[in-house]
């Protein structure tokens, strides 16, 4: 009680008693008893600005009740001054309260929780008083003083033991013994933003470092971890190490372990962790360090030390957040700061166990939409992470392609052979049903693997597992051309990609030309698809002989470069400026290349993904890959980095890029060609996503609303030492 110069303290015996601290003698000044219940928590909230101002005493009891103590007059004292001159504390007996009505006003707020409160906070803005218990049916409460608005009320099994709230970020965060640490949002309170799993025991307190963006948690065998609030990542789990407690026993804990100072209390930030009679004091940084967040590794050299992560399976540029969007063969989403490589938010288990597929974004670019190898389909929340809609499946074969239209309409093909469509503009409800409308049932023959749309031609086009691209107009829904690129002999070979180019499509001049380039097998093909159809230009473009082309991009404003990514993990950039502008006449299925640029390589598994984005006025190319990684690279080939390595990178700033990370890669001499010998990079990056020393799991899991139970792998292993002092 700052503005006092007291403490209260609450004891079972139903009363309260009033330390006053304000001079070197501490003393009890005054005795509260005769409680009708025991009180289990307590809060305390002044004006830090005017501490003269009415200030307010919160109580939770073992009955679920709160009880409120407004002190009208606090500089002038708590209570109404004692009519004779009595040795020792005032005694106030409870049910005389009344007589103090000049100095203090009291209120009661009955059967709040069925089992008795756990904690109570008060926020002034709104005049919101937060309250917890372990009730499966009122785990958390957030009422208005007035009691004219209808509560929130959080449910969740066992309740809460504990809770925090910050208003600034609109962010809840809980614990209780299920051992799950839950992030929520202020005013949603059917489902969790994530859930945050690693601890071993029942979590007895958590709390919100705003200051860098992370959470604290604290768990009964004494253990502490810290979580990202953005990436949802444990970033440290530090073992405390008292000297009360003994092997294979529990330690003795109260039930309000945490103790979050700072400035001006005390002189940098502090954690104060209670384990009986003992206590560890935990400096806090004030800003966020690096990587590892509050608590560093002092005298550790720098350098990329990134955890091993999950097969990648696609991978896009959200140019209106900057962000980095990754879909891995685990289910799990990451949501990468492009400006740093830093991750800012990560769903575990998207699709239950299922493997993310394809990802496409909205037209606002404020939500994802992932599809997976079971056919079903969701749409995600980019800033909070929330699971918006279920798409009803086609199918419960795999979707292999996804594309947003501009008024929101999405398309998905796959295995189905067939082409749905999703009206995600116009969905309030968390299931949204498919549209079947499209003239597709029975005019592809095999698999969709691929597709791509057009919107200055108002058309899509979709490739097959037969070798055939069909192009299909948008306005009757139907298909209008159908594409087959020559073979010498044998069965056509699948298409692994296409993709439009849509400058040329969009200029009149051009329009009749190559604007779309399909891959299959390995070889490029540039497809007119007005006018007369020819094939205006095919190249082989891996470099070793039997390979795929599995993923296609190009600088879509001028459409100067086409990037290419192989199955043996290397990278092409090519110039084609001047290349399928002139019909190809020569019979031969494989014609000249066009210029290569630049060409390295990126990873050392098959590339799934690639994409051209311009940051900053320059030209960046991103790249996932199936061995685990996804990178960022300049246009002329420098490393920029991998996204989540330790050492963040800045965009704007060369000297920040990871080049030392590379390596000549042997061999790079055989088979080059021409244009290789005259400089071309052949490099490959240093082996990313190393695992770190581990010690305990840490993960987060998207929310209840997926299909299937979240049985969920480690994604970030961490470990560090502390000793108490």
């Amino acid at each position: 009680m700052g503005n006092v110069h007291a403490v209260a303290i609450a004891t079972d015996c139903r009363d309260l008693h009033f330390i006053n601290v304000s001079t070197g003698a501490v003393f009890q000044d005054a005795h509260l008893f005769g409680f009708r219940s025991v009180p289990t928590a307590l809060c305390y909230w002044h004006d830090a600005q005017s501490p003269e101002h009415p200030s307010l005493l919160l109580m939770g009891d073992d009955k679920g009740g709160v009880h409120l103590l407004w002190f009208l007059n606090p500089s002038k004292g708590l209570f109404k001054s004692p009519s004779k001159t009595e040795s020792g504390p005032q005694r106030i007996f409870f049910p005389d309260l009344g007589e103090h009505s000049s100095m203090v006003s009291y209120r009661h707020i009955p059967s709040v929780h069925q089992e008795p409160i756990t904690r109570v906070m008060f926020e002034p803005g709104t005049n919101v008083v937060m309250t917890s218990s372990e009730s499966d049916n009122t785990s958390v409460v957030f009422m208005n003083v007035t009691l004219k608005q209808e509560p929130y009320i959080w449910t969740f099994k066992q309740g809460a033991k504990c809770f925090d709230y910050d208003a600034s970020l609109q962010l809840m965060v809980t614990g209780g013994c299920d051992r799950a640490v839950r992030l929520w949002t202020r005013f949603i309170t059917s489902r969790p933003v994530a859930s945050l799993l690693g601890h071993r025991t029942a979590v007895l307190d958590v709390k919100i470092y705003q200051p860098v963006g992370q959470i604290l948690s604290y768990s009964r065998d004494a253990e502490l971890r810290v979580w990202d609030i953005s990436s949802h990542q444990c970033l440290k789990s530090l073992a405390l190490q008292f000297p009360c407690q003994q092997p294979g026993r529990i330690p003795e804990h109260g039930n309000f372990p945490f103790l979050l100072l700072s400035p001006p209390l005390t002189e940098q930030p502090l954690l104060a962790v209670a384990c009986k009679d003992y206590l560890a004091v935990l400096s806090l940084s004030e800003r966020r360090t690096g990587g590892g967040g509050w608590l560093t590794d002092e005298g550790r050299e720098p350098g990329p030390n990134i955890q091993s992560g999950p097969p990648l399976s696609c991978a896009l540029y959200n140019p209106t957040l900057r962000q980095v969007a990754t879909g891995h063969e685990d289910s799990s989403v990451s949501l990468w700061d492009v400006e740093t490589g830093r991750r800012r938010l990560q769903i575990l288990n998207a699709h239950g166990e299922e493997g993310i597929t394809c990802m496409a974004l909205d037209s606002s670019h404020r939500r994802l939409i992932t599809g997976a190898r079971n056919g079903t389909i969701k749409v995600w929340n980019l800033l909070n992470g929330l699971n918006l809609h279920k798409l009803e499946p086609v199918d419960t074969s795999e979707v292999t392609g996804l594309t947003c239209l501009h008024d929101n309409q999405l398309l998905a093909v796959g295995w189905s052979r067939r082409v749905a469509q999703y009206d995600v503009a116009a969905a309030k409800d968390l299931y949204v049903r498919a549209d079947m409308s499209w003239k597709s049932s029975g005019v592809h023959k095999s698999d969709i693997l691929a597709v791509s749309q057009c919107s200055p031609l108002g058309v899509i086009a979709t490739g097959s597992y037969d070798g055939e691209v069909i192009i299909w107009r948008l306005e009757t829904q139907g298909p209008v051309l159908h594409l087959q690129r020559p073979t010498q002999a044998g069965a056509a070979p699948p298409v692994d990609g296409l993709l439009f180019l849509q400058h040329r499509a969009g200029n009149r001049k051009l329009r009749n030309r190559g604007v779309l380039v399909s891959s299959q097998a390995g070889c490029l093909c540039f497809w007119s698809i007005t006018g007369q159809t020819h094939t205006y230009g095919q190249c082989y473009s891996p470099e070793q002989p039997g390979e795929r082309v599995l993923s296609l991009s190009s600088d879509q404003p001028q459409n100067t470069i086409l990037v290419s990514g192989d199955t043996t993990g290397w990278l092409q950039i090519w110039d084609i400026s001047d290349y399928g502008l002139d019909v190809q006449h020569d019979e031969s299925p494989v014609c000249e290349r066009p210029p290569l640029l630049q060409r390295w390589r990126a990873h050392e598994r098959s590339i799934v993904g690639v994409d051209v984005l311009e940051v900053s006025g320059r030209l960046f190319v991103l790249t996932a890959s199936s061995d685990g990684s996804a990178g960022l690279w300049t246009k002329e080939g420098d490393h920029v980095g991998f996204f989540g390595q330790e050492v963040m990178w800045n965009i704007s700033e060369p000297e920040t890029y990871q080049r030392k990370a590379q390596r000549k890669l042997k061999g790079d001499t055989e088979d080059r060609t021409e244009s290789d010998e005259m400089g071309l990079k052949g490099q490959v990056p240093g082996h990313a996503f190393r695992d770190r020393a581990s010690q305990e799991e840490c993960y987060s899991e998207a929310s209840p609303t997926s299909l299937a139970e979240n049985d969920h792998k480690p994604m970030v292993t961490c470990k560090h030492t502390i000793s108490s002092r």
